[in-house]
């Protein structure tokens, strides 16, 4: 797995979870936040964990109407193309989605456990979960 940076685009998962959410619209944010929380899921893969960060990186995005931390342009008319009413039922289900991401029985808080931006890296996936409430 490819990854240049903290930010939930940062990563090839990312980007390509971008390009996913271009084509597939709200239904792909719930399916990363669902397969997250599958309780038959006993340890949250690397791949999910970003997917988890990216969509909740765009559900914020669609709540508070702010396309400022996207680049690309496709991803910024597809956000604002939606309203925060229709993607507001998946505020809860996000927040929680973060969580299990930043758990123990996930992967991804393990591989930045050593690295040198770490805590960078939970700074911005806090922020997120705190964003949403």
């Amino acid at each position: 797995m490819n990854v240049w940076g903290t930010g939930p685009f940062e990563n090839e998962v990312g980007a390509a979870f971008a390009q996913e959410v271009q084509q597939d619209g709200p239904l792909a944010l719930a399916e990363a936040f669902e397969v997250a929380l599958d309780p038959d899921t006993d340890f949250l893969a690397a791949e999910e964990g970003h997917r988890v960060v990216a969509a909740a990186q765009l559900l914020v995005c669609v709540l508070e109407n702010d396309t400022a931390p996207l680049t690309d342009a496709g991803l910024r008319a597809w956000v604002q193309g939606l309203s925060g009413a229709q993607l507001q039922p998946l505020r809860d289900l996000a927040r929680e989605a973060l969580g299990r991401t930043l758990g123990p029985d996930s992967e991804l808080p393990d591989l930045w456990e050593d690295a040198d931006d770490s805590e960078a890296w939970q700074a911005t996936v806090q922020a997120l979960r705190s964003r949403l409430g």
